[in-house]
């Protein structure tokens, strides 16, 4: 029998998910691994002063990644909205409670053009412009240098792992900026594997920023890092901040449980010390159970691509549309309509993916039999 979910789900009439994309927060962003589950009760019923418990679980991160500072904040996204405060205002107290009016502040970023994502809206929240360097194919440092002008506050960067040579390197930004005196804020929301590459991330830019639901913690928890003074300003925009400096600072709506904030910590310090080659293999074993067990289908095909993610692989799943009668959608949408939903995702008209780091034990081979039936049906 098929586990549909926790009683809960069923009361309110919700169907669970056996999540075959990952973690995204459609779909809850993560599941917290047991060690950071047991020490989020652990201290779910005591009470801290939480300006402590930020100052002293940033030093705690800071030191595990050897950087200046960090901040534990309420994902990836408020961690790069805080960032971008931060260098628009510094630690002055009346502009940190007038934004989001960025009047008579420098309030633009520059990002690469060929580098818009959907998430940089993060960096307008507190009020800041973003302004393109360069175009979509890609972007020179006479480029950057060129839109650098007396409103620029900070310089953008997104962290991937296939950055074309048209681009400008994260080195090359953070040079280009420290030589004017600008700071560089980089997105690496899920760039922390390998880890000499976490760290080297962790340590390339003024203002780093990563999201935790991939390391095992909470979906609604992430962390900024860097340089000592601009953390400090990011933190001051925080929603501590609010009931500590006179009341103002824009970032109360980004709220953190102190289960979350030492969830965080537990997690990076598992991350760190954790068997990645074992981990990834069992990814690997999973994927490869899904992929014979379909094997033998026809009008399918199957292939295990390994990838420069924290995850090391997923499974292409090809479909002969003309001798099926079926797109990748159709599948798609049959899987979705069961109870428990599979989600997969869906590349193209003739392809989904799937992805085995959010699975749990034995789903698996639940989804191996829900695209069989899919197939046949």
């Amino acid at each position: 029998m098929v586990d549909t979910g926790p009683d809960i789900y069923a009361r309110m009439g919700v169907r669970a998910v056996i999540n075959a994309q990952g973690n995204r927060t459609l779909l809850g962003g993560s599941a917290t691994v047991p060690e950071v589950t047991e020490v989020m009760q652990t201290v779910n019923n005591t009470y801290v002063a939480m300006r402590e418990l930020l100052e002293r679980s940033g030093e705690y991160i800071a030191d595990m990644l050897g950087v200046e500072a960090a901040y534990v904040t309420s994902g990836a996204s408020a961690a790069l909205a805080l960032s971008a405060a931060a260098c628009m205002t510094g630690r002055d107290p009346d502009r940190i409670a007038q934004l989001p009016d960025t009047s008579g502040m420098k309030n633009e970023i520059i990002i690469q053009k060929a580098q818009r994502y959907a998430y940089d809206r993060s960096y307008t929240v507190p009020g800041a412009k973003l302004i393109e360097a360069g175009d979509e194919h890609g972007c020179s440092e006479k480029q950057l240098k060129h839109v650098i002008g007396p409103d620029t506050a900070a310089i953008a960067y997104f962290i991937t792992p296939d950055n074309t040579d048209s681009m400008l390197s994260l080195e090359q930004v953070v040079e280009v900026g420290r030589a004017v005196g600008l700071p560089t804020i980089a997105d690496a929301a899920a760039q922390i594997y390998p880890l000499d590459y976490f760290r080297k991330n962790a340590q390339s830019a003024d203002l780093v920023c990563f999201g935790a639901k991939y390391l095992g913690a909470s979906q609604s928890s992430g962390f900024v890092c860097g340089n000592k003074e601009l953390v400090q300003a990011a933190s001051d925009h925080g929603f501590i901040a609010f009931q500590h400096n006179n009341g103002r600072s824009f970032g109360r709506p980004m709220k953190l449980d102190k289960q979350e904030i030492v969830g965080v910590v537990t997690a990076i310090e598992r991350w760190l010390t954790m068997n990645h080659e074992d981990r990834l293999l069992e990814y690997e074993e999973r994927l490869s159970t899904i992929e014979q067990k379909l094997k033998s289908l026809p009008g399918v095909s199957t292939a295990i691509e390994h990838v420069p993610q924290y995850f090391g692989a997923t499974l292409n799943v090809s479909f002969d549309v003309e001798a099926l009668g079926k797109t990748a959608l159709d599948i798609y949408k049959y899987l979705d309509a069961g109870n428990p939903r599979v989600w997969v995702m869906v590349v193209d008209d003739r392809t989904i993916t799937v992805n085995a780091h959010a699975l749990n034990e034995g789903e698996d081979l639940i989804v191996a039999e829900r695209i069989r039936m899919a197939v046949s049906a």
